[in-house]
């Protein structure tokens, strides 16, 4: 099916809001800003208004430093299930702020904590070190169980866009490194294949272009380490014993083929993986849920499929 109707207005004012926008001379502080702020309006209209939970901030050591993990809390007995979300932005955007709506939805819709994520961004920090973050965030959600709530033994990880590779690459480290263990992953139009091994079709993508995704890898991973498991998983040797996949793509993204041949992988490995591709939908679209009947049904399912895999 063509674009969504609803979403030509909005793509015709990126694509002139792109124009206006600093050019990679300018330093990377003053690029961010500029971008922060048109984030910001976007998370104000086009996502519906966040339900009522308990929101409470909490710092975390890291390697290196220490990063901010907000946590949602339904307001419903415990101990509750956890789900840790690392926000999208390529990894050099992307604020805490961005995504209270759509984690504050998750937790009241799906009935357990989630857990958001502010990883270091690139490329003052690149690869590993957001990995590594995200890491050691699900490590503290299990150390601070009783503080937050929640129940160690029902944990799940996901995110969106660059937030989906880092949370694909988490549930691979967890894995390799014992733990703890994962009952899920939601990864949501996620890129998972940084050394472009696959030929990737003309899909007419909007939002993303293949030379703005080529930009945010260069500042957040070195091309010597770009077929590292943790910074690809499509290319990890072995999937075997991840926990079951939720994946989500949209039809106009270049991302889509990753999703799918990481579902294909997954499944080749014995795990569990479901895909869903939205029709008519683009990079990033999932959010506008006061927009798009389809981008509340895309939520329900990532709701859904949390109450199902986390349950008691």
């Amino acid at each position: 099916m063509p674009v969504l109707p609803e979403l030509v207005p909005l793509l015709a004012r990126i694509q002139q809001a792109r124009e206006h926008l600093p050019d990679a001379s300018t330093p990377v502080a003053e690029r961010r800003a500029a971008i922060h702020r048109g984030m910001d309006q976007r998370a104000a209209t086009v996502a519906r208004p966040a339900p009522p939970v308990t929101v409470v901030d909490h710092e975390v050591e890291v390697d290196g430093g220490r990063i901010t993990v907000r946590c949602y809390t339904p307001g419903r007995p415990g101990p509750l299930p956890c789900h840790v979300y690392v926000h999208g932005g390529g990894w050099w955007l992307g604020e805490l702020r961005h995504r209270d709506a759509v984690c504050a939805r998750l937790a009241a819709d799906a009935g357990c904590v989630v857990v958001s994520v502010a990883h270091r961004l690139a490329p003052e920090h690149r690869f590993p070190v957001p990995v590594h973050d995200c890491h050691a965030a699900v490590r503290w959600v299990t150390a601070q169980a009783d503080l937050l709530g929640v129940d160690p033994a029902r944990l799940s990880i996901g995110g969106d866009s660059s937030g989906a590779n880092l949370a694909a690459a988490t549930a691979l480290m967890l894995l390799d490194q014992g733990g703890p263990a994962l009952r899920a992953q939601v990864l949501e139009i996620p890129v998972l294949d940084l050394a472009a091994s696959r030929q990737t079709p003309d899909l007419g993508a909007v939002v993303l272009t293949q030379e703005e995704l080529a930009a945010n890898i260069e500042q957040y991973c070195a091309p010597e380490h770009r077929r590292n498991a943790y910074a690809s998983p499509l290319l990890a040797d072995d999937l075997t014993g991840l926990p079951p996949a939720l994946i989500m793509t949209a039809e106009y993204d270049i991302l889509r083929g990753d999703g799918d041949a990481y579902a294909q992988a997954l499944a080749k490995a014995g795990v569990a993986a479901q895909v869903t591709c939205w029709p008519g939908h683009v990079h990033g679209s999932h959010e506008m849920t006061a927009m798009l009947e389809s981008a509340r049904e895309w939520q329900a399912q990532v709701a859904a499929y949390l109450r199902d895999r986390l349950a008691a």
